[in-house]
């Protein structure tokens, strides 16, 4: 095994511990990614009600705190075991109407039936799978027809991300000893213009958001948002 391997696994061996102090370490950090989070769930309130949501590669469960709609069950997924815990100890404080659950399971393939969801949450999630077409359609596939499937993605590699990461991430991965360009060669496969696309081409009944301008432009932004309405003749 190469040392370019062993960095990578080294980085993913300690992904739970370093996740939330990697993005959430500064002010200015903490407050782009929770803008992110927000912007998620801008669409969404109180007098909105999804009986079953489902999250893929919910991590250590940052996004549950921005969600504003009402539901009776919500289950929290991601393959990594570890960061499933950090999430289960950090809800499990949290008071709400409604059932949480914690259930390791890949985001490309899923272990439920069809039309199992009403909302399907991915954040921050699409632009690392390898083949981002069919894990749409798998995601699509679990939840109900008429459902909503809720997509962010980070405009990467657009000026304004390509900037922002320089200004804080990379230096603070950089100095707890990450191969900060190395492991972002390796998370972010997917250009975020090339998910857009598929989007799109996948959902032509969705609602678009884009932070931190309205402006419909990958170079003037950090995050794009698209809720989905799933048909199931469309796929």
């Amino acid at each position: 095994m190469n040392s370019e391997d062993q960095t990578w696994l080294d980085y993913r061996a300690r992904f739970s511990e370093i996740y939330d102090e990697s993005n959430y370490s500064s002010p200015l950090q903490s407050a782009v990614m929770r803008a992110s989070h927000r912007l998620t769930e801008k669409q969404f309130g109180g007098n909105d009600h999804f009986s079953r949501v489902l999250e893929i590669g919910a991590g250590t469960g940052e996004h549950f705190g921005f969600v504003r709609h009402n539901f009776d069950e919500y289950v929290l997924t991601d393959p990594d075991p570890k960061t499933l815990e950090v999430a289960q100890r950090k809800l499990n404080s949290l008071h709400f109407s409604g059932g949480l659950k914690f259930e390791v399971q890949a985001g490309e393939q899923l272990d439920y039936p069809d039309d199992s969801f009403d909302r399907l949450i991915a954040t921050h999630v699409l632009e690392h799978i390898y083949q981002p077409h069919l894990a749409l359609k798998e995601w699509a596939r679990v939840v109900k027809h008429g459902g909503v499937l809720t997509i962010l993605i980070p405009t990467d590699p657009g000026m304004a991300w390509r900037m922002g990461r320089h200004l804080g991430p990379r230096k603070n991965a950089m100095a707890k000893g990450i191969a900060y360009d190395y492991v972002m060669a390796r998370e972010h496969v997917n250009p975020c213009n090339n998910l857009i696309a598929l989007l799109r081409h996948y959902f032509p009944e969705r609602i678009e958001s884009w932070w931190p301008t309205p402006i419909p432009s990958i170079d003037l932004n950090l995050f794009f948002v698209c809720h989905a309405t799933v048909s199931k003749a469309g796929l």
